[in-house]
């Protein structure tokens, strides 16, 4: 069998042929569908970020697999986009002839930090899980699924609807896709100051965090696109979505809403509608991604478990300082880990030492509101 060859290369450097057998790959297995694993996220992380990075694989010519990666100092790399990659894979087709520890050499990694792996072909070796991930699909239909909802939690749907009729209130409720820069902005700022009031670190403050939202909501080609969400009553911003979509799926990082509205329950009555619109707007799969289970399970119909950990190869990186590199997916309750996992966060966000100092004063002063009651306790 001829040997596998690894070419590394920028992100936005990507060949569009290499791309288009990336997309096949994705094709091929339903797991791989979400944009999120895609080359078009992969050249717009690229555009914002000098060390996004593909590695393309090949075997005697042939493309057998892509992974996509930010590379650190001393041989250590996040998932690429990392921490708004809620899934991460090696791409590749169903008999790829090499594995996650493989390919990881080849691309020069010693350590590899999972924070959302798919692996439905069981390339790497077994990591931990992280809290479960939601979404939405409706074969039958928003009102089958809807009714589906309201059978199992009547008392809780009814008052949902009580709640969506208050919010009528304000003017007929308008659901639909917005190009409008306000609406983002304000979906932003909301999003924003919910984690200052929750003491959880901004993931939004970083610049090239805002030029990505910026670039995606920009984008938009045949495969690719950012798509942005929103909810009116009347002339009143209530809420919204925005994240990326392709090949109809949708995946959202930015969910927000009027905090002037928080007594009528808005979440629940922008995701009602969502479903309603989904066929509207060719949407198939409305992803919400991991985490939140209290507000994500009600409304989702899959559930389903992400890889959380550390992939280290064998006779590399075990002596690894760099931040972040440390393993906490065991112990996941202990005091030490959560610190881990805070200084993990904060490393995954901002890649600059000045950026990694200031989020790290910011989580000393936010550790009052963490502890306060109905505060955060996890980052």
């Amino acid at each position: 069998m001829a040997q596998i060859i690894a070419t590394r290369r920028r992100a936005t450097e990507l060949p569009e042929g290499e791309a288009v057998q990336w997309r096949a790959f994705q094709g091929q297995q339903p797991a791989f569908a979400n944009p999120l694993m895609g080359p078009d996220f992969a050249r717009a992380v690229g555009r914002v970020r000098d060390d996004a990075e593909v590695v393309t694989y090949r075997r005697g010519g042939e493309i057998v697999g892509f992974l996509g990666l930010h590379r650190r100092p001393g041989g250590f790399a996040r998932p690429l986009g990392a921490p708004f990659s809620d899934y991460h894979a090696l791409i590749t087709g169903p008999a790829p002839g090499i594995d996650g520890p493989q390919a990881l050499t080849l691309a020069g990694i010693g350590a590899f930090r999972h924070i959302g792996l798919v692996d439905p072909h069981g390339l790497f070796p077994p990591v931990g899980t992280g809290p479960d991930a939601f979404a939405i699909e409706t074969p039958e239909g928003p009102e089958t699924h809807l009714e589906a909802m309201r059978a199992a939690s009547p008392k809780k749907f009814k008052n949902w609807r009580r709640l969506q009729n208050r919010l009528a209130e304000l003017g007929p409720l308008r659901f639909d896709q917005s190009r409008s820069r306000d609406d983002l902005d304000a979906l932003l700022t909301w999003k924003s100051e919910q984690f200052d009031r929750t003491g959880l670190q901004d993931v939004l403050r970083p610049l090239w965090v805002r030029d990505l939202m910026s670039d995606l909501f920009q984008t938009d080609t045949p495969h690719f696109r950012g798509l942005m969400l929103t909810l009116h009553a009347g002339d009143t911003l209530v809420g919204g979505h925005f994240g990326v979509f392709g090949q109809g799926t949708y995946h959202p990082w930015i969910a927000s809403t009027n905090p002037s509205l928080a007594h009528v329950s808005p979440g629940n009555a922008f995701l009602d509608q969502a479903i309603r619109a989904m066929p509207r707007l060719g949407i198939a799969v409305y992803d919400l991604g991991p985490g939140h289970d209290h507000y994500k399970q009600p409304w989702a119909s899959i559930r389903k478990q992400v890889g959380v950990g550390l992939t280290l190869v064998e006779g590399q990186g075990r002596g690894l300082l760099t931040l972040g590199s440390t393993d906490w997916a065991s112990g996941a309750d202990a005091p030490l880990a959560k610190v881990r996992r805070r200084l993990d966060h904060i490393a995954a966000i901002d890649p600059t030492p000045t950026g990694r100092a200031l989020a790290l004063v910011h989580a000393m002063r936010a550790i009052p509101r963490r502890l306060a009651p109905g505060g955060s306790v996890e980052g």
